[in-house]
């Protein structure tokens, strides 16, 4: 089975920046795309970013400008930048591989907190 370890997230101040990573155990290429996702305390999970293997990428309105997704296939890594945090992005993210099958990590925990 597709396993993902997230790994970068951590505390930090408003303003401040992360690097999340994620790291899946087969070929990320292979897969049609590469997403992070959102589970806010109370929430469902949601696609905050994805980029497909074509390059291409989107983002929820609330963090563009802010979030940056990219993928070093190489390293079968996935990254997302995360700048000027705000205490909402407080959140466990997850990566996904997402492919003819889905496969998800277990997350990584964000706090933006002063």
């Amino acid at each position: 089975q597709v396993q993902l370890v997230e790994s970068g997230g951590g505390l930090v101040q408003p303003g401040g920046s992360l690097r999340l990573s994620c790291t899946v155990s087969e070929s990320i290429s292979s897969f049609n795309s590469m997403a992070w996702y959102r589970l806010p305390a109370g929430n469902l999970r949601e696609v905050v970013a994805r980029i497909t293997s074509g390059g291409s990428t989107n983002y929820v309105d609330s963090v563009k400008g802010r979030f940056t997704i990219t993928r070093d296939n190489a390293k079968n890594t996935v990254y997302r930048q995360m700048n000027s945090l705000k205490p909402e992005d407080t959140a466990v993210y997850c990566c996904s591989a997402e492919g003819g099958k889905y496969y998800w990590g277990q997350g990584t925990q964000v706090t933006v907190s002063s």
